[in-house]
């Protein structure tokens, strides 16, 4: 059996539904993640993703933030905000598929080092990290996936130099990756061979996309049971390529089990 982990911001469901639903079809992933719906609960396209085989479960939001994951069985334990943070904004969402625990995650982008919102972010990111740690513990076989607005290093920015100290790249938000790291969960991308430059973030302006001038931000962190299991970790470039594409592309995992095991 081969099990299929997905995560995708698409920068707007509404406007990239179709895509979405081609990708589903394609790919046939056992639960997607999405990140920046940007739509509230009531806009939610149930039916459309339901009749391409999906079910969903959402967390939205007007015009901001949002996730969502759809997946080929119900979930169950769902989980909408970080226990014990006080956040209006809808950036997480976990679910239960069988014994697989499941976290979608859409950190916060921090906008600059010197922005209230940066300090919102390293704020928000020991709560995260300190939530997982206890899902850890719950759930032998987690895995957690999403736009984590941080590239973890030097390798995963197309010019490090010009990044230095700013807001994706910066040594606190490094530090807190590396802290969800110490807790026992590994970055899938990196259990592989990857080819240079590999990225899942290219900004709309100045052809970055043309010109591979990207940042590898969005991850599947897997617990040390389904990390043994993880067979290929690739990012989807041909969803970028598309007419009105998300600034983001899909990343994808396949391991060598079931959601029943």
């Amino acid at each position: 059996m081969v099990m299929k982990l997905a995560t995708w911001n698409v920068n707007s469901l509404k406007v990239r539904l179709p895509q979405v639903i081609d990708w589903l079809v394609e790919h046939q992933p056992d639960v997607l993640c999405l990140q920046e719906i940007k739509l509230i609960n009531e806009n939610f396209p149930i039916n459309e993703i339901k009749a391409a085989g999906y079910e969903s479960v959402f967390s939205g939001q007007k015009t901001y933030n949002g996730v969502a994951m759809l997946s080929k069985r119900q979930g169950s334990n769902i989980v909408t905000a970080i226990p014990g943070l006080a956040d209006e904004q809808k950036r997480v969402i976990a679910a239960t598929y069988g014994d697989l625990r499941v976290i979608c995650a859409y950190v916060p982008n921090g906008e600059n080092v010197e922005s209230e919102k940066y300090e919102y972010k390293l704020r928000w990111l020991p709560a995260f990290t300190q939530w997982l740690k206890q899902e850890l513990i719950d759930y032998k076989r987690l895995a957690v996936l999403g736009d984590f607005n941080i590239a973890p290093e030097d390798r995963d920015v197309y010019d490090a130099e010009l990044w230095k100290g700013k807001v994706l790249c910066s040594g606190p938000e490094r530090s807190a990756f590396g802290n969800m790291l110490n807790l026992g969960l590994t970055d899938s991308f990196r259990l592989f061979e990857q080819p240079e430059k590999s990225y899942t973030w290219w900004d709309y302006r100045m052809m970055a996309f043309r010109r591979n001038q990207g940042l590898r931000i969005d991850h599947i962190l897997l617990s040390e049971e389904l990390c043994s299991a993880c067979m290929t970790c690739t990012i989807d470039k041909t969803m970028r390529k598309l007419d009105r594409p998300s600034d983001h592309a899909p990343v994808l995992v396949e391991l060598a089990c079931s959601l029943d095991i």
